[in-house]
C-alpha cells in the first residue's frame, strides 16, 4: 500500500508542478513544453529529488509518447497535405536529407559523432523541425493561411510523417557493422506492418469503431480507442519497430472514419495529462552542472543549427518557384529543432546511438532554439526589407518570383486591383463586377487561380507584395487597389511597393489590430478598415435597434465608437470609381 501511495504521490507531484511551469512558461509568452521541461529538472534527482521513483514516471511518460503520436496520425489528413503537395512531399524530402547528410558529414568529419551512424541520427534529429511552437507562432501572428505560413505547414505534416519511418528504421542505425541488411530487415518489417495496418484500416476499423460508437456509450468508445492505441504500439514493439510508429499509424487508421473527430476529442486530455509526464521525465534526466558547463558549446550549436537550416530551407522554397519573401519567412520560421526530436534523442540514448553528454547538448540546444522560434520569425520581414535595398538581390529574387500565369486583359487603365481573393477580398470583387467595375485580382495559391479562372474573372498568379507583380498589373494605371491579405507584413508590403510606382494611388487595406490601422495609415492607405472591429459594431447596432434604440442614436452611437478606432480616419467611405466595361480576359503566360 506504501507503494502504491508513492506512485501517486509522485504521479500528482509531476502533475502538480508541471502545470505551475507550463502556466509560467505562458505567461512569458515561451512554449508550455519547455515549463515542462524545467519542472522536471526541479523535481528530478539533480534537483530537489521530489519523487520517491523516478523510474515509475518514465514508465509512464512512454504511454504519453504512445498518445502524443496517435493523436497526430488521427490528425494528420491526405487532402490537406494535397493542396501543397509537390513543396510537401519533395520540398521536405530535399529538405530532410540536405539536413540529414550535411549534419552527418560535418558531425563525422569534426569528431562530433563518433561513427557514421551517430552522425546519421544526429542528422536525423536536427532535422526535424517543431510543428506545434510554429503553429502557435503563425497562429498568435495572424499568419496560418499566407503564404509561408501554409509552405511551412507542408514541410512540417511531411516531416511528422518521416518520423514514423525515422523510427522504424532507427534500430537498424545500433549495427553500424552491417548497416545495409539491418536498414532492409527494418524496411521490410516496417511494410509489412503497415500492409496489414493498411487492411486493418480498410476492413477491421471502419466497423470495429461503428459497432462501438452504435452503443452511444463514452466509455465504451473510449476505452476501445485507447486500446486500439496501445495495442497496435505493443506489437510495433513486438516486432523490434518501435512503440511511436505503431501509435501513429493506429491514428493514422482512424484519421478518415467519420468517428475520427470523436476519438481525437476523448484522447486530447489524456495525450496532454500523459505528454507532460513525459517532457518533465526528460527534465529530469538534466544535469544544469553539466548543462552550465557546456553553455557556449551550447549556444554555438543553436546559432548553427538555426542559420544552418534557414539557410537550407531558404533556397529550398525558392526552388519550387516560391517568392523570395516566402521562402525567407519559411526558412527563418522552422529553423529550430522539433519536440518530436526529444522523442528520438530519447530513443537514441536507450539503444546506445549518443552517450549522456550528447544526449544533454540536444536538450538543451532544443530548448533554446524552441525559445527563439517567435524571434526568429519576426527577423523575417526586416531581412526581406533589408536585402530588398540592394539592387543585384532584388533583381535576381525578382525573376525567381515571377508570376507564372495570367489571365488579364492585354491593355489595363482604371482597374480596381484587389491584392488577395479570401472571403474579404471575395466580396469586394462580386460587389464591384455586380456594379459594372473592371477589377484585376492577384493571388498566388493555385485553388484560388482555378476559382477565378473557371468564374472568368481576371487574375495574376503570385505575391502582391512583388514589385514586379505590382508593375505587371499595371498599378500605375489602377484606379485603386483594395488590400485583403491576411499577413500584416505583406500588407504593409504592397502598400510600400505600390504606393512607390503609384503615389497618387487610392489604396484600401485590412488591418489585424488597432496598432496596425495607425501604421497602414502612415504608409499612405487612404482608407484602413479592420474587419473584427466593423463585425463587432454591426451585430452591436442589431441588438439596440431589437432592444428599441432610437437608428438615428445608433447610427450615431456606431460613428462615434468608429471615429475612436480609427482615429484620424473617417468612416469607411464608398469608393468613387466610374464604372467601364470590363475586357473579356484572355489567358497567357507570364
Amino acid at each position: 500500500m506504501a507503494i502504491e501511495h508513492g506512485i501517486v504521490l509522485d504521479f500528482a507531484t509531476v502533475l502538480g508542478t508541471s502545470a505551475i511551469g507550463g502556466y509560467i512558461a505562458n505567461k512569458l509568452r515561451q512554449p508550455v513544453i519547455l515549463g515542462y521541461l524545467v519542472t522536471g529538472l526541479i523535481i528530478g534527482p539533480f534537483g530537489l529529488q521530489l519523487l520517491s521513483d523516478a523510474a515509475q514516471t518514465e514508465a509512464l511518460a512512454e504511454i504519453g509518447v504512445a498518445f502524443l503520436l496517435f493523436a497526430l496520425g488521427m490528425e494528420f489528413s491526405l487532402s490537406e497535405l494535397g493542396r501543397v503537395r509537390k513543396i510537401a512531399i519533395e520540398g521536405s524530402l530535399l529538405q530532410l536529407g540536405l539536413t540529414t547528410a550535411i549534419v552527418a558529414a560535418a558531425t563525422t568529419l569534426t569528431g562530433w559523432a563518433k561513427d557514421l551512424p551517430e552522425g546519421v541520427f544526429l542528422g536525423v534529429v536536427l532535422a526535424l523541425s517543431s510543428t506545434a511552437v510554429v503553429l502557435k507562432t503563425l497562429s498568435d501572428r495572424g499568419e496560418t493561411n499566407t503564404p509561408h505560413g501554409q509552405v511551412m505547414l507542408a514541410i512540417l505534416i511531411a516531416q511528422d510523417i518521416a518520423l514514423g519511418l525515422m523510427l522504424a528504421v532507427l534500430p537498424a542505425l545500433t549495427q553500424p557493422e552491417d548497416l545495409g541488411q539491418a536498414l532492409a530487415i527494418a524496411l521490410l518489417k516496417a511494410s509489412a506492418f503497415l500492409g496489414a495496418a493498411i487492411l486493418a484500416g480498410k476492413w477491421v476499423v471502419p466497423r470495429l469503431m461503428s459497432a462501438v460508437a452504435a452503443t452511444e456509450s463514452n466509455e465504451i468508445f473510449l476505452l476501445t480507442t485507447i486500446a486500439w492505441c496501445l495495442g497496435v504500439a505493443f506489437v510495433t514493439a513486438e516486432l523490434g519497430l518501435s512503440i511511436e510508429m505503431g501509435a501513429f499509424v493506429a491514428g493514422v487508421t482512424i484519421a478518415e472514419l467519420d468517428q475520427a473527430d470523436q476519438a481525437l476529442s476523448k484522447i486530447l486530455p489524456l495525450r496532454d495529462t500523459f505528454a507532460s509526464l513525459f517532457f518533465a521525465s526528460i527534465g529530469m534526466l538534466i544535469d544544469p552542472h553539466l548543462l552550465i558547463e557546456e553553455i557556449f558549446p551550447i549556444l554555438g550549436l543553436v546559432v548553427l543549427v538555426m542559420i544552418g537550416k534557414a539557410a537550407i530551407v531558404t533556397p529550398v522554397v525558392l526552388r519550387f518557384g516560391y517568392s523570395f519573401k516566402t521562402a525567407v519567412f519559411a526558412g527563418f520560421g522552422i529553423n529550430q529543432i522539433g519536440e518530436f526530436s526529444f522523442i528520438l534523442a530519447a530513443q537514441g540514448l536507450a539503444m546506445g546511438l549518443i552517450d549522456k553528454k550528447l544526449y544533454l547538448l540536444l536538450l538543451g540546444t532544443t530548448a533554446i532554439a524552441l525559445m527563439l522560434t517567435p524571434l526568429s520569425l519576426a527577423t523575417a520581414p526586416w531581412i526581406v526589407e533589408v536585402a530588398g535595398r540592394w539592387s543585384w538581390v532584388n533583381k535576381y529574387f525578382s525573376g525567381l518570383g515571377e508570376p507564372k500565369l495570367t489571365s488579364m486583359p492585354d491593355e489595363l487603365a482604371g482597374q480596381v486591383v484587389v491584392a488577395g481573393y479570401g472571403r474579404i477580398g471575395q466580396t469586394i470583387v462580386k460587389v464591384l463586377r455586380d456594379q459594372g467595375y473592371p477589377v484585376l485580382v492577384i493571388d498566388n495559391s493555385e485553388a484560388v487561380i482555378n476559382k477565378l479562372r473557371e468564374a472568368k474573372i481576371p487574375y495574376l498568379f503570385g505575391d502582391a507584395d512583388s514589385e514586379l507583380v505590382l508593375e505587371k498589373a499595371r498599378i500605375d494605371r489602377a484606379k485603386a487597389l483594395a488590400i485583403a491579405l491576411p499577413d500584416p507584413a505583406s500588407t504593409r508590403l504592397v502598400l510600400q511597393h505600390a504606393l512607390k510606382i503609384a503615389p497618387d494611388l487610392d489604396a484600401i487595406a485590412r488591418a489585424r489590430d488597432g496598432a496596425e490601422i495607425e501604421r497602414l495609415t502612415n504608409l499612405g492607405a487612404k482608407e484602413v478598415v479592420q474587419p473584427e472591429f466593423e463585425a463587432a459594431l454591426e451585430l452591436t447596432s442589431h441588438l439596440l435597434l431589437t432592444l428599441g434604440e432610437d437608428s438615428d442614436d445608433v447610427r450615431q452611437l456606431t460613428g462615434t465608437i468608429r471615429q475612436d478606432c480609427y482615429g484620424i480616419n473617417p468612416p469607411p467611405q464608398t469608393l468613387a470609381i466610374e464604372p467601364q466595361a470590363e475586357p473579356e480576359p484572355q489567358e497567357m503566360a507570364a
